[in-house]
Order: structure tokens, then C-alpha cells, then sequence
């Protein structure tokens, strides 16, 4: 981030508080689709953090969705049903209806009642579902090779079945797995050619590349895996349309997160480090109660304190519970009460997957960064009354 817009966001921004730098996940989605080439299309997991889709609408192909919420999100802030995939290892007939009235582009069968209710829900309202049947890696998402050739003998006047959809996990840094499944998968759906409708089969792939959190790690190129991976997806893109599946590896890069320092004390010989946010706010994959250290920068008085010496610090949150321990042990050089500390990388799932509710503490303010405007797309947001109930 250019220093100029880091002095705004320190002397702008209220803590603790997300910001999402639009310049940043624009350079990235760039690269990626450099790196890709035109043959591959290309699809946003909102789950990762659906605060980025206005910023992505222009740039990706498709947006993953998996919930009835999430599809609410899409329909608010206007994404057209042609750039809708809706997924989900949990559809009944009122969702999977709201998703083939809104017109998604397509919808994924997980099972074969989810295909079924596809089926009943595309009848009721006299339309063809386009559709695409997840396959199992083993966990509980998608099904079975022999149910999906099951579907494929099936004839549904309201159903196309355009393809397959396969992911397997995040975060995978062995890339002779994904290179391994997608020889694999190009086995499986080739002797199925033929039972698709349409050409070529459409195959949506989610590879699961890896993102380096934390500060022991390599950082020098984070697009290395894609770009060790990409002959392969070029080869298969020339068997199939392909669109490759991205969340994590996508969004990371462009968040930040901002907290302030509002205690510090030793105790035991241990230096503690209290801010206004917690592990309610932060969630980095693999971080394991603060043990692994996420990139992080101290700020005092709006200016940068130098990198190195100091004392070191157990960085804890706001919440009443053991648990609550952003970093083990960080140097810090003189920590002060209204000093700032700054987390890279956090543009996924933290701002949509830590635990908000816990404690009733406020969910952060969220800014979006633009060529040096910041503007609030959330305020702080109370979360105690959603616990305090009706009564």
C-alpha cells in the first residue's frame, strides 16, 4: 500500500476496522488473468468476503454462491444471473426456486435430491435449470461417481446437465495433488463425452492454491503456484470450458486490519498487549492460537515504528476468554495506549468467518480503498441486541 494512502487510512480510519484496497484486488485479479491466459474463465467465492463483488463485477466471470443469504447479497447489490453459480451442500425447494427464478447461470447438484429439487422447482416455473454435478473428493461435498452417471442416464425435459464441479480444499501447497486429480478428472469426464448437453463440458475447478500468511514465509511471488499450475489448466481448457474456482487466493492479498492498543501490563514476567479487536475479527488459516505470526506493522502517533529489537509481547483481543490470542509472542518497541497495529493480508474469510457474536462486542467498521479515497461501506455494528433476542 502507497504511504500516502497508509497516513490517510491511520489518521481517517477508526479502529478496530477492516479496510479493502480495490487498486490492490484489481492488480491482482489482472495478474491472474494474465497468467491464465483468455481460455479460462474465472469465478469469485463471495463466502471469502462478499464486501469485494461491486469492486470484482467487471473482472470475473462468475460468483460462487452457497446460501439463500449470500444470493440476497448478489440480488442487493445487482450481480446479473448470468454471473450467478449457485452452490451449496445444503438446498431445499425455496432456495434452489429463488436461484432458478433469479436465472442463476448455473446451479450445482450435490446429490441426487438436490438434482431432483432442481428438477421440480425448473418445472413449477416452466424453465430449463443449466446445471452442474459436484463430485465428491471424499468429504461431504458433491457425490459419488457411480450417482453421477446415474443423473446422466436420466432424460429431464427441465434440466441441462452441462458438467462437473470439483474442489477438494484450501490452502493445498502440494501442487502434484491438484496436477494428480486433474489428470484424474479429464479420465472421468472423458468417458462421459457425449452425455453432457452442450460442447464442450462445461468443468468448474476449484484448485485450493496456497497464500503465505504469516512473516516465516516466502512472500517474494504469491502467484508462484498458479503460475507452476497453469500448462495444466491450459491443457485441460482445451478439452473443456474451463472456470477455475477462487476465494482465498484471490482476496487475500487486498485487507488489512486495524486495531488499537487500549492496555498493556506485565504480569508473571509476561508482557501483554490488549487491543479493541480479538480473534473475533482475525482469522488467518493454519494461525493456531497466535503461535504462527501474521505479517504485522506498529504504529505510534501515525508514524511507523522501526522493525526489530524491542520487548516481546503477547498480543491479546477484547474477549473474556484464554482463547483471544491474535499473536503468542511479537517484538514491540515501547507499545503505547492509541498506538495502532496493522494485519496484512487479511482480505479473506476473517471479515465473514470469525465468530462476530462472541461476547456481543461490535463488528468492525469495514472501508474500501480507491486511488486514495476511503469510503465506510459498514459502520461499527452492534451485535447485542441479535443476542439479547425478543424477550
Amino acid at each position: 500500500m502507497k504511504k500516502d494512502v497508509l497516513d490517510k487510512i491511520l489518521k481517517t480510519c477508526r479502529t478496530p476496522a477492516f479496510i479493502f484496497d480495490e487498486d490492490e484486488l484489481r492488480s491482482r485479479v489482472f495478474l491472474i488473468r494474465s497468467i491464465l491466459g483468455d481460455g479460462i474463465r474465472l469465478c469469485y467465492s463471495i463466502k471469502a468476503n462478499a464486501f469485494l463483488i461491486p469492486a470484482l463485477m467487471d473482472l470475473v466471470d462468475y460468483f460462487e454462491i452457497c446460501s439463500p443469504g449470500e444470493l440476497n447479497i448478489c440480488r442487493k447489490l445487482g450481480v446479473p444471473p448470468e454471473k450467478m453459480l449457485y452452490s451449496g451442500v445444503h438446498k431445499d425447494l425455496w432456495d434452489v426456486n429463488e436461484a432458478v427464478s433469479y436465472g442463476s447461470a448455473l446451479i450445482t447438484a450435490e446429490s441426487v435430491r438436490q438434482f431432483e429439487l432442481i428438477g421440480t422447482a425448473a418445472g413449477e416455473q416452466e424453465r430449463c435449470a443449466d446445471v452442474i454435478l459436484r463430485l465428491t473428493s471424499g468429504n461431504q461435498f458433491g457425490m459419488s461417481e457411480e450417482d453421477i452417471k446415474e443423473l446422466l442416464d436420466r432424460k429431464s425435459e427441465n434440466i441441462n446437465i452441462r458438467g462437473i464441479h470439483y474442489f477438494a480444499g484450501t490452502g493445498r501447497s502440494k501442487l502434484k495433488k491438484q496436477m494428480d486429480e486433474l489428470a484424474r478428472l479429464d479420465g472421468f469426464m472423458s468417458g462421459l463425452k457425449g452425455c453432457f448437453f452442450g460442447e464442450p463440458v462445461f468443468f468448474e475447478y476449484g484448485p485450493g492454491l496456497p497464500f503465505p500468511y504469516f512473516s516465516d514465509e516466502d512472500r517474494s511471488d504469491t502467484l508462484l503456484p498458479l503460475k507452476e499450475l497453469a500448462p495444466v489448466l491450459k491443457d485441460v481448457s482445451e478439452k473443456y470450458t474451463l472456470s477455475i474456482e477462487m476465494g482465498r487466493f484471490l482476496a487475500s492479498s487486498c485487507g488489512y486490519y486495524i486495531t488499537s492498543v487500549s492496555d498493556i501490563k506485565n504480569s508473571n514476567g509476561v508482557n501483554w498487549c490488549i487491543v479493541d479487536g480479538g480473534i473475533n475479527h482475525v482469522n488467518f488459516l493454519g494461525q493456531m492460537l497466535g503461535m504462527k505470526v501474521p505479517v504485522i506493522s506498529h504504529f505510534s502517533e501515525g508514524k511507523k515504528v522501526d522493525d526489530g529489537g524491542g520487548e516481546p509481547f503477547s498480543i491479546c483481543g477484547s474477549l473474556c476468554t484464554t482463547n483471544d490470542v491474535l499473536v503468542r509472542s511479537f517484538l514491540l518497541k515501547e507499545p503505547k495506549i492509541k498506538d495502532v497495529l496493522l494485519f496484512e493480508n487479511i482480505g479473506a474469510y476473517s471479515v465473514t468467518e470469525a465468530y462476530g457474536l462472541f461476547l456481543s462486542r461490535p463488528l468492525p467498521f469495514v472501508y474500501m480503498q480507491k486511488e486514495g479515497s476511503l469510503r465506510v461501506v459498514r459502520d461499527l455494528t452492534q451485535t447485542w441486541e441479535i443476542n439479547a433476542g425478543q424477550g
